[in-house]
């Protein structure tokens, strides 16, 4: 009988228990699935920065002297025809009746100029870039192909002269145009040289003055 009464005060006592914890568990529920939780403030990421592109907000002053632009030209040379200024870092678009288009470029630096008269044999877009064997023994660092693209230094257009490693091009580095840096070939901005791309045709002739032609700009700006 005693033990009875002890068993039933036990059952009973488990029973006050298991309704107590009942109710305080409807009062305030047990996370079940604590990733469902809404995490602490400060452990939320900040809002993601998109990082400017190489090109994406960097403006590039051109003296006015390099801007495209129609100039008087007095040449003998056929309408069509290229003349590179280069003590004067400029490319001229020959238009005909004393006027040609004039862009500003970047030149050969000091012993990769060269001069003379040339014609244009091949026409591409983005292209690719394979430095030559002579560029490569002197900055072995170079890479032996390299993809057309944004990236890639000819830019976005290259005409190719005769036979030659010389190329008229874009570049990715529009800071150089107007100065003497590269190792022989002719850059214009991407938007000049894809504006002189779509006026030249194979077979186009390209006259390259010396570096020590020290005449005076011929093309006064028409205003």
């Amino acid at each position: 009988m005693f033990k009875s009464s002890k068993l039933a005060a036990a059952l009973a006592a488990l029973a006050i228990g298991t309704v107590t914890f009942s109710a305080s568990a409807v009062a305030a529920p047990l996370p079940l699935f604590p990733f469902f939780m809404t995490p602490p403030i400060e452990a939320a990421p900040p809002p993601a920065q998109m990082a400017p592109s190489q090109d994406e907000g960097t403006v590039v002053q051109m003296p006015a002297r390099l801007k495209r632009q129609v100039v008087n030209y007095a040449t003998r040379e056929a309408p069509g025809t290229v003349i590179i200024d280069t003590p004067n870092t400029y490319l001229y678009y020959v238009l005909g009746n004393g006027q040609a288009i004039r862009y500003g470029i970047g030149v050969g630096r000091d012993g990769f100029t060269w001069s003379g008269t040339q014609t244009i044999t091949k026409k591409a877009e983005w292209p690719d870039w394979t430095p030559p064997a002579e560029m490569i023994a002197r900055q072995p660092y170079l890479p032996r192909h390299m993809a057309g693209g944004p990236g890639n230094p000819l830019g976005a257009r290259a005409m190719y002269l005769g036979g030659t490693v010389y190329r008229i091009h874009g570049t990715n580095a529009p800071e150089t145009i107007g100065t003497h840096v590269s190792s022989g070939c002719l850059r214009l901005t991407n938007e000049d040289v894809s504006d002189l791309y779509s006026r030249v045709n194979v077979g186009t002739k390209v006259i390259v003055l010396p570096m020590h032609d020290r005449r005076a700009d011929l093309g006064a700006t028409i205003r």
